[in-house]
């Protein structure tokens, strides 16, 4: 997935749901210039839901070991 984040940015986050943020990812990667930031951006993007979900599960873990 984070090859896809750098290649294609805007499909990164079609996959995830986020269409609207897509939509704006490809129009800013339609520049030459724009495609860095946006292949940045969804790679960063990325990372942080990875470390939401992460977050859910452990959350979740320590609710049901009754800390």
């Amino acid at each position: 997935m984070t090859l896809i984040a750098i290649l294609l940015p805007w499909l990164s986050f079609l996959l995830r749901g986020r269409i609207l943020s897509g939509i704006l990812c490809l129009i800013l990667q339609i520049t030459v210039i724009g495609w860095l930031p946006a292949a940045i951006w969804a790679v960063v993007s990325l990372q942080d839901s990875r470390a939401d979900r992460r977050n859910r599960r452990l959350v979740r873990a320590i609710r049901r070991n009754g800390a």
